[in-house]
């Protein structure tokens, strides 16, 4: 190893590589452990707001993703086919909304991430780590660093195994997540560059989110409950959703075979670090994603996470005083974003507010920091 400081990452998802990256342009030697044989992305559609994006613009990120995906400035609430609420967004107010593919905005993060001086070790599932900053795989093998980061999911090897307790919370509602043509020739009169959040509410509480991915690709987030057997099946029931949603048959009916029906999740960290370990992204705070801020906030805090420890005299004081900034705002981006997925039905559809707009008009710590905007 060289005088350089070294950090060992856990999980090549959307935080780790982020985390790799800042580390690296930081002038940090960095190892990503990633337990699956191919680094892809896993998932269907993404919102990306504009702290997201700015995120994204300080790795390097950024033009590529601009590139894929689609800005549709208007989010409406639809009771079957009425409009109920109507929501305009922009860069101009600092809330700015980009939709796309999961492999899109990986990939465009993958791409800088391999232009750097990263190690990649596919096949390597980190089973836990300790205080005094070492690795050990499934494998049998122990990697030693100056900082370890766990990014490793919802299911973290690295947090459980530093015994952090979690406060999670699993919701009676759910969603199957899916990709289909966009087919503009096939769908009736409609508004449909925008995000339009369509409602079944009084006849079977079901829900289609009809996100543009870009001019090929749609994103459809299909909400039901956990105890609703047949609306949570994939493949999609096609007897259930197409005349609860006639309005999106040719979609629903060329739907991807693939996608998984997964309950929404919140979890919360006692703390985010233990020693030279320090945990990000879904493994220290999933969140339900009405809001759309899962990755957003993410990847603000493996930006700010790299930001905090460069140059730090112990890495330990810098992992807690990194926690300090950065949690407040990451709760209330949960707890917000849980609220907002009670409320909205009693609010007629009236979700974006002051407060729900807050996480997105939030500047990340560390966008001025790193060589990409110095340039």
């Amino acid at each position: 190893m060289t005088g350089r400081r070294h950090a060992e990452i856990a999980g090549g998802g959307f935080a780790g590589l982020v985390a790799a990256i800042a580390l690296s342009q930081l002038g940090w030697s960095v190892r990503v452990h990633e337990k699956a044989n191919v680094l892809r992305a896993f998932g269907a559609g993404i919102f990306i707001w504009e702290n997201g994006l700015r995120v994204l613009k300080a790795v390097g990120a950024y033009d590529d993703v601009i590139a894929g995906s689609h800005e549709a400035g208007v989010y409406e609430v639809r009771d079957r086919d009425e409009l109920i609420a109507r929501t305009e967004f922009s860069a101009e107010c600092n809330d700015r909304m980009l939709t796309m593919t999961r492999q899109t905005l990986y990939s465009a993060i993958l791409a800088v991430a391999k232009g750097e001086e990263i190690e990649f070790v596919l096949n390597s599932e980190v089973t836990g780590a300790t205080r005094d900053g070492e690795i050990l795989t499934r494998k049998g093998r122990r990697y030693r660093a100056d900082l370890v980061v766990g990014a490793d999911g919802v299911k973290s090897n690295v947090r459980d195994s530093l015994g952090l307790q979690e406060d999670r919370e699993v919701s009676r509602l759910g969603i199957v997540r899916i990709l289909a043509p966009r087919c503009l020739d096939q769908l009736g009169p409609g508004s449909w560059n925008n995000v339009i959040d369509f409602w079944n509410l009084p006849v079977r509480s079901l829900r289609i989110l009809y996100v543009p991915c870009n001019p090929e690709e749609l994103y459809m987030a299909m909400m039901a409950p956990v105890d609703d057997l047949e609306a949570t099946t994939v493949p999609l029931r096609q007897n259930i959703w197409v005349p609860a949603f006639p309005q999106l048959e040719p979609a629903i009916r060329l739907a991807s075979a693939d996608g998984r029906y997964d309950p929404y999740e919140t979890g919360k960290l006692t703390r985010w670090s233990a020693g030279r370990v320090a945990i990000v992204g879904d493994a220290a705070h999933a969140m339900v994603p009405s809001l759309g801020q899962g990755a957003g906030m993410a990847m603000m805090n493996a930006l700010s996470l790299a930001v905090a420890v460069d140059g730090a005299a112990s890495i330990e004081h810098a992992l807690v005083g990194w926690e300090e900034r950065e949690r407040p705002m990451t709760e209330f981006t949960q707890d917000c974003s849980a609220e907002v997925a009670r409320a909205r039905i009693n609010a007629g559809g009236r979700m974006w507010s002051e407060n729900s707009l807050r996480p997105a008009r939030t500047v990340p710590t560390g966008t001025e920091h790193l060589p990409r905007l110095l340039d």
